[in-house]
């Protein structure tokens, strides 16, 4: 019998066997360009460029894997900088692409006929997260690549008049989309809370409040612990937006469960990170965080009769896509992990091992690697919203969180190297 036969889901010997075999899976999407799309199996679909969310979520992976002892890992996470440094970097104006340009060459890609991917906010976000990894791991170039970053999103994305982010801009940083999301400002509020550890400064953790207080302490609590998710431009909430397409990816319509348990978590990185370094601390972070948690699993789980945290729900807290995803579940035990260590209170223990015992059921994928990305109403692999499996961040910190303990953010809670290996 193997290891995993004894190992208790949730337990020490669970989340380490969970935490080598995630980073086993990942190492097969190196692709030329960065980090590719896995299938279900763990191959790169070939028919899908390079895209930088996705490669930067593998290079934070693998620069905290490097920091947590992982063989190779350093190698991959250096493959993840050279893509963000070469394919899918704007060499002539700054900033990301959202995806490698097909067919890029050493001359300016702008002397070709081919329309370039736009600029957004949501991949240049974990741009900031990588880097910040890779900066805490000692990987070359990754602290200039880093500064670098956070320089582009201070000048093009970051709005303060509004102290929010702006959406997305087109390739030469013309147009910007007349359009606000609160998923690419939630992934702001964790770069910057990593970007914060790394370099230092307090900037970063103040705006990831400033983010935090317009959408949780503002938005979401006028709206009964529900997060409007999509905004005009004056972060008007639109309700309706997405209301023909609700299963989008990124932007669906209606309460997205799983963001609220996300949310929840990211306020307890702040609120330690503000008193960490000595700055006012707002009695709401956790009161707010708690209010978050216990609507997102009061309406969110098992609602229509099965186990899962269903995807989406309207505003009146029905089912919308009723689809459970694999990263909903590994935020809820984070969350519940993060909790109960703030709080001591039992019920988010209780929570945190029926979910554990769900994603080991249901989720864990024995036979191929990595979690299912997405299960039907029966629990069984579907693929209407997210097929394959295309990266594993959210699976990885979930079970490396219980093990490196409540910080600031996961870069935060591991000691730093330096470019010469040693410790910083």
């Amino acid at each position: 019998m193997t290891a995993s036969t004894h190992a208790d889901p949730g337990g020490a010997a669970w989340l380490r066997e969970q935490e080598q075999e995630l980073v086993g899976f990942a190492a097969g999407a190196a692709v030329p360009e960065g980090f590719g799309w896995l299938d279900a199996k763990g191959a790169v679909e070939p028919d899908r460029p390079a895209a930088t969310w996705i490669t930067s979520r593998m290079t934070y992976v693998f620069s905290l894997a490097h920091l947590r002892g992982v063989p190779n890992a350093a190698g991959l996470a250096d493959h993840g900088l050279a893509a963000l440094s070469g394919p899918l970097r704007d060499d002539d104006l700054g900033g990301w692409f959202e995806e490698a340009p097909r067919g890029r060459d050493p001359r300016s890609i702008r002397e070709r006929s081919q329309p370039l991917p736009d600029k957004a906010a949501y991949p240049h976000a974990f741009v900031v997260l990588a880097t910040a990894g890779a900066a805490r791991a000692g990987r070359p170039g990754a602290r200039a690549l880093l500064d670098e970053a956070l320089g582009v999103i201070d000048e093009r994305f970051w709005e303060p008049e509004a102290a929010c982010v702006r959406e997305s801009w087109d390739a030469d940083w013309i147009t910007t989309e007349p359009y606000r999301g609160a998923n690419s400002a939630m992934h702001c509020v964790e770069a910057f809370l990593a970007a914060a550890d790394v370099t230092g400064d307090l900037l970063w953790t103040r705006r990831a409040l400033a983010i935090a207080e317009r959408l949780i302490h503002g938005v979401a609590a006028d709206h009964d612990w529900r997060l409007p998710e999509h905004f005009t431009p004056d972060w008007t909430p639109l309700p309706d937006y997405n209301r023909d397409h609700p299963d989008h990816p990124f932007r669906p319509f209606g309460s997205t469960t799983g963001h609220l348990l996300e949310w929840a978590r990211l306020l307890v990185h702040l609120e330690l990170a503000l008193r960490r370094a000595g700055e006012p601390v707002p009695e709401w972070l956790v009161t707010d965080a708690e209010l978050l948690f216990d609507n997102a699993v009061r309406r969110g789980w098992a609602v229509d009769g099965a186990d899962g945290f269903v995807y989406t729900l309207d505003w009146e807290d029905r089912p919308v896509v009723r689809q459970r995803m694999h990263w909903v579940v590994a935020e809820a035990t984070m969350a519940a992990w993060v909790l109960a260590e703030r709080t001591g209170r039992d019920v988010y223990t209780e929570h945190l091992e029926r979910w554990w015992a769900y994603a080991e059921r249901h989720h864990v994928d024995r036979e191929n690697g990595s979690w299912w990305h997405e299960l039907g109403t029966d629990n069984r692999p579907s693929y209407a919203v997210w097929p394959g499996k295309p990266d594993v961040y959210h699976a990885y910190q979930a079970v490396l969180l219980p093990q490196i303990g409540l910080s600031t953010s996961f870069v935060g809670a591991l000691p730093a190297e330096t470019e010469d290996g040693g410790a910083a």
